[in-house]
């Protein structure tokens, strides 16, 4: 299996192999090239040199002659050293063309040197006009010297005319040799990384392809992918993960099968429970006779009476319209109130409730019985038991965007076990009484009511009474709940 990494290596390689081959062979004419233009241009340097050492030896000639110095002498001696080193070099430059002239051109520099010798010794034994006629004489082979050099300088420009044209064409050429050759290796590695893209990028378009089936929902589609790099192995990888969703699928399905004949089992199920208790109480019956009992017992001066009886038809009528839709806080503490009613009916005194509601709380929206089996559990575990009553306290208040709804009693208290029980939705024995909708139930509906978990929040200690705090949000999202309801 040929790796991708090892493809880009392999691209990169010919590449990097090719820029070397290209730019040995331009730098080798390069070379080429400048040391010939080196070779002539050290021609020329070497005739200018002789020039100027020839001019520096009768400027130090006349500086001696002028000034006898020691220092002075020391000079020309180093003058005349160069111009001898200088006439080694041009001796290397003979060629047919310039022998005859190179050759008086040495001559001179030999005249020069030892004119300068001569006009150094009548100085020094006291001839001078001598010394001044040898000066001259040097004077004048120093300008022959110059003269002789641009001579030599004209035939080397002669002769190597034809040689610079031949460099300028050959400059053209290797100009025009380099850009076909850049595009010729541009075309083939065009080519070449076409090809080599293809080889990376038409696999990843088959898998593309595939997966993009597979997100469709055809997963009875075979993954197939031609590759022989790290792609196709991944193509495998990902026709066995084809495979498993498909069997998983599958097996969903058959689940779902089940569960929702489970659904419609238990449906059917509540639904007869339903109808049986139904046909056992007809509530419109019921709410009649109890508004005939309310009106009998206002006419015979009953007042209490009557008002404890239009509480019961008012809690009857709200636990079974109300059960099954949201409803208002305003609704809710309504009731609650008329079940406190009742209830003070039955306990007198021992029974005692203390409220601090804002009002403008009481618009949000909340599942029906919510409020009265809280209110129930507090009632039948912190004040039936004790023969001198409790207390229950009950505040509303808004926390931005929540209502904090606050329950508490001054009774024994909650198992912690209990606590857990109820927080985790478990069911409890005996939960249920005069409603039948037990503290578990309330939770259930709250949190599905509203999609979130922490909704709700009990706090007890031995001793210490129950606190329940319901955590409501003023808005919340909109789902199945209020459908199913109403179906």
């Amino acid at each position: 299996m040929i790796g991708i990494q090892r493809k880009i290596w392999t691209l990169t390689a010919m590449i990097m192999f090719i820029m070397l081959m290209i730019w040995i062979t331009l730098m080798y004419y390069n070379q080429k090239t400048e040391n010939q233009y080196n070779e002539i241009l050290q021609r020329y340097l070497r005739l200018n040199e002789v020039t100027t050492s020839s001019q520096q030896v009768v400027t130090s000639l006349n500086s001696y002659l002028i000034t006898p110095a020691e220092g002075n002498l020391s000079s020309l001696r180093r003058k005349e050293e160069m111009l001898r080193s200088a006439q080694l070099d041009i001796s290397n430059l003979r060629n047919s063309e310039n022998d005859f002239a190179l050759t008086g051109y040495i001559n001179l520099i030999d005249s020069l040197i030892e004119t300068s010798e001569r006009a150094v010794m009548f100085h020094s034994e006291k001839e001078s006009e001598d010394s001044a006629d040898a000066f001259a004489e040097a004077t004048r082979i120093s300008k022959y010297i110059s003269d002789m050099t641009l001579t030599l300088l004209d035939k080397e420009l002669s002769t190597y005319e034809q040689f610079y044209r031949g460099i300028i064409e050959q400059s053209a050429e290797l100009k025009k040799l380099g850009i076909w050759i850049l595009v010729t290796m541009t075309f083939w590695l065009l080519l070449f990384t076409y090809w080599f893209s293809l080889s990376i990028t038409r696999p990843i378009q088959q898998l593309t392809r595939a997966a993009q089936e597979l997100a469709k929902g055809r997963f009875d589609l075979q993954v197939r992918v031609n590759s022989s790099d790290e792609i196709s192995f991944l193509a495998k990888m990902f026709e066995h993960m084809r495979i498993s969703i498909n069997g998983l699928i599958s097996e969903i399905q058959q689940k779902a099968q089940l569960e929702n004949e489970l659904q419609r089992n238990k449906l059917l199920l509540q639904e007869s429970q339903l109808r049986s208790l139904q046909s056992q109480i007809n509530p419109h019956f019921l709410f009649n006779i109890l508004d005939t009992l309310s009106k009998k017992a206002f006419l015979e001066g009953a007042e209490e009476t009557s008002d404890l009886l239009v509480s019961v038809a008012g809690l009857l009528r709200y636990n079974l319209k109300r059960l099954d839709r949201s409803v208002t806080l305003y609704e809710e503490v309504r009731v609650m109130k008329q079940y406190m009613e009742i209830q003070k009916a039955r306990f007198t005194d021992r029974l005692r409730l203390y409220t601090d509601i804002d009002e403008e709380c009481l618009s949000i929206q909340m599942p029906g019985l919510t409020l009265q089996p809280i209110i129930e559990n507090a009632i039948n575990h912190a004040v039936e038991p004790d023969e001198h009553g409790g207390t229950i306290e009950m505040i509303v208040h808004d926390q931005g965007e929540h209502v904090i709804i606050e329950i508490a009693d001054d009774g024994p208290g909650m198992s912690s076990d209990k606590i857990e029980q109820i927080l985790n939705e478990q069911p409890l024995e005996n939960e249920g009484h005069s409603t039948g909708i037990g503290f578990t139930n309330v939770v259930q509906r709250l949190r599905l009511f509203y999609g979130v978990h922490d909704v709700i929040d009990i706090n007890s200690a031995e001793g210490a009474g129950v606190r329940v705090r319901l955590t409501i949000p003023k808005t919340r999202r909109i789902d199945a709940y209020d459908e199913a309801a109403y179906r």
